[in-house]
């Protein structure tokens, strides 16, 4: 595991505000003495100790998941930390004041010393020990929740492909039996969409001028058979063509627009699909002048757009947003309010 420089100077202002505090601790006990002297053996005995331990568990493989040891090296590395950090520190700060904390005379306050030392080590392990799992588990959670948001993209995915596939089948039956030359014709439009199109399906995004040729094509697919009666309009910027988005977005709802929209109608009508920018946000609208959803249909939101709203939720959580309602004018909107991405926001 890479070790993060960043993080470990963190930890190490941490223990030096943890040491300046166990200093002061002493300085009040025994305010006759200079501050100096708890201070540099703090400094140098629980920087060692944190040294020995928080760089020392690098060394073990079980450490690189979870960030501690397994085992008994989990329980021997800090011990052997805690008792090698102390003899250093306190070599370093002998050095320091140029005397011998092991003289006999010494040996009272050195007691002491091993004392404080080993409580504040306890302390401090413990906490970065804590720290670093609660960052584990974190991370855990994180890889959970990605992997099920990606399983049930995929089962979203699974349940739209064949939707389409059905609503589109039979279509192609009832032209069987009433025209057989446009079937013919609106088969040939279906092999070339499928042919087209399965690399893209099976993939969890793609470009926004991939989506919408993925469109022009099923559209052409059903103006096969529903002739004039189906018109429409796609306008997609070319600076927002390369804009990543989820497969199968607006499909559904151009589905729903012919399906709940057009085919009511005797003269069908014009479906328009408009992508813009809006500061940080990139919204797409599919709107058609058919008859208007049902407003049980609409209240429950239909396949489409219902399936569309988990898949944006399963993507992108509550930072994008799926709106539907029906304009004064007569018709359907459908807006989604996707985010951009850092760079293009």
């Amino acid at each position: 595991m890479k070790i993060d420089w960043l993080t470990k100077l963190a930890y190490l202002l941490q223990t030096v505000a943890f040491c300046l505090m166990v200093a002061t601790i002493q300085y009040a006990i025994r305010p006759e003495r200079s501050y100096e002297l708890p201070m540099v053996y703090s400094l140098c005995i629980g920087i060692c100790t944190w040294a020995l331990i928080d760089l020392g568990r690098h060394a073990f493989p079980s450490a690189r998941d979870t960030g501690w040891p397994a085992g008994l090296a989990g329980w021997w590395l800090p011990l052997a930390g805690m008792g090698a950090g102390f003899l250093l520190g306190t070599a370093l700060g002998d050095r320091w004041f140029g005397w011998s904390s092991w003289d006999v005379r010494a040996r009272p306050q050195m007691v002491v010393s091993i004392i404080i030392s080993a409580i504040a080590s306890v302390v401090c392990t413990y906490y970065f020990y804590s720290r670093n799992k609660a960052l584990y588990l974190e991370r855990e959670m994180s890889e959970a929740r990605r992997h099920a948001a990606e399983a049930r993209l995929k089962l979203l995915e699974t349940q739209l492909e064949p939707h389409m596939m059905f609503n589109t089948l039979a279509n192609l039956r009832v032209l069987i039996g009433t025209d057989p030359a446009r079937a013919q014709q609106m088969l040939d439009h279906m092999i070339a969409y499928l042919r087209a199109t399965l690399g893209a399906s099976r993939t969890s995004a793609h470009a926004l001028q991939a989506e919408f040729d993925r469109l022009q094509d099923y559209l052409e697919l059903m103006a096969v058979r529903m002739g004039p009666r189906l018109r429409y309009t796609l306008d997609l910027p070319p600076e927002l063509a390369r804009m990543p988005v989820p497969t199968l977005l607006l499909q559904p709802l151009v589905e729903n627009s012919i399906q709940h929209g057009l085919e009511p109608r005797v003269d069908g009508g014009l479906i328009t699909v408009h992508a813009r920018q809006q500061g940080a946000t990139l919204l797409l609208e599919v709107a058609d002048t058919g008859a208007g959803f049902d407003p049980v249909a609409a209240s429950n939101g239909g396949f489409g757009i219902g399936q569309v709203r988990e898949r944006l939720a399963a993507v992108y959580g509550a930072l994008a947003h799926l709106t539907h309602h029906t304009p004064a004018e007569g018709g359907s909107l459908t807006r989604l309010q996707l985010p951009l991405p850092p760079s293009r926001a």
